[in-house]
């Protein structure tokens, strides 16, 4: 989980450099997809790993 956490704080990081620099807008939209992305990845391993528990 604390790998999650640093992955979307390092996206969050590039989304705000992206947007706050004009040339870089392509870096605040790969930045979000990542973020998006980061947080599917640890919702679904939290549930796997959940299921797993109950079994």
């Amino acid at each position: 989980m604390t790998v999650i956490v640093i992955l979307i704080v390092l996206w969050a990081i590039l989304t705000v450099v992206g947007f706050a620099i004009d040339g870089l807008l392509w870096l605040g939209i790969i930045g979000i997809i990542l973020v998006v992305g980061t947080l599917v990845f640890g919702f679904v391993r939290r549930s796997v790993n959940k299921a797993k528990k109950q079994l």
